[in-house]
């Protein structure tokens, strides 16, 4: 059974940083997109960004230029790193391990609490 964890959330003030952590349990790791969500109380999910097999990431436009994805496919892990936060990047970080096919399944983890206070 694969396993997606999140880990590195936690309070910070404004203008702090924070990185998240994902793990996954899964074979061929490197060849899926993963991608960070986040969903704040009351609001929809929120795409942050991607970063594909090729290491090349994209991001939301709310934390461009702040948060940088990155991976390391030895540790199976992706990254997040998040500068310059805001309160309003309080939120449930996901991660999601996405598909490559129509044959692939996609899995998520948990999430990740981060809250930045002011």
């Amino acid at each position: 059974q694969v396993q997606v964890v999140e880990s590195g959330g936690g309070l910070v003030q404004t203008g702090g940083s924070l990185r998240l952590s994902c793990t996954a349990s899964l074979s061929a790791f490197s060849l899926r997109p993963i991608a960070w969500s986040r969903q704040a109380p009351g609001k929809e999910r929120e795409l942050v960004g991607v970063i594909n097999s090729d290491n090349v990431p994209n991001y939301g436009d709310s934390v461009k230029g702040r948060f940088t994805i990155s991976r390391d496919n030895a540790k199976n892990t992706a990254y997040l790193e998040m500068n310059s936060l805001k309160v309003e990047d309080t939120a449930v970080y996901y991660c999601k391990v996405a598909a490559t096919s129509p044959w692939d399944i996609e899995y998520w983890g948990e999430g990740t609490q981060v809250t930045v206070s002011s």
